[in-house]
């Protein structure tokens, strides 16, 4: 009798897909009141990002915790979407909105940190975004803001792409990975 073929660890881990960071952003508990007493459902928001410009959220919804957590992930491992980053901050300020929720985002210089709280520095710390500046206006709702800080991170062009646009060269702030690489040049021409 043939045993069936399992795959090795090995295999396995080649066939997958590179780590991704994953945080839990938001719990919520919903209770329905029924004949016997109370049923309790569970809500999970998710943020997933490989830390190098992509990043989604999902919202898992399940009977027990752990099974609206893998909800929610899956649902925001297919929705992950490439947000333009420059280095390891933002290429400009911008804000985004959804629903009630609004977030600005400022880019900073190296060594400031995520100045961002709950579910802003989720999506910032998945996306891979390392220095930033961040003030939510509207809702406190989790998924708003979540939604909103996404919003944003979409809205970013960084100077490659808007010289492309344009036909014509841009610069980003001296701050940016960008510039970093044209400074030799400017240097080169003026001795």
């Amino acid at each position: 009798m043939k045993k069936p073929h399992h795959k090795t660890t090995k295999e396995a881990i080649e066939d997958n897909e590179p780590e991704l960071f994953e945080k839990v952003v938001h719990i919520n508990r919903c209770a329905k009141v029924v004949k016997g007493g109370r049923r309790f459902s569970f809500a999970a928001l998710v943020v997933v990002g490989d830390q190098e410009g992509n990043v989604g959220f999902g919202y898992g919804k399940a009977q027990m915790v752990p099974d609206a957590i893998r909800k929610g992930t899956d649902q925001a491992k297919k929705a992950i979407c490439h947000v333009s980053i420059s280095g390891d901050t933002l290429p400009h300020p911008v804000l985004g909105t959804h629903d009630g929720g609004k977030v600005m985002l400022r880019p900073a210089r190296k060594g400031t940190g995520i100045i961002a709280g709950g579910g802003v520095r989720a999506v910032l710390e998945a996306a891979g975004v390392k220095n930033v500046l961040s003030k939510s206006l509207g809702s406190n709702n989790q998924l708003s803001v979540v939604s909103a800080t996404l919003d944003g991170l979409l809205q970013l062009r960084t100077a490659s792409q808007i010289s492309e646009i344009r036909g014509e060269t841009v610069f980003g702030p001296t701050f940016t990975d960008n510039q970093s690489q044209v400074q030799p040049s400017i240097e080169a021409k003026s001795e």
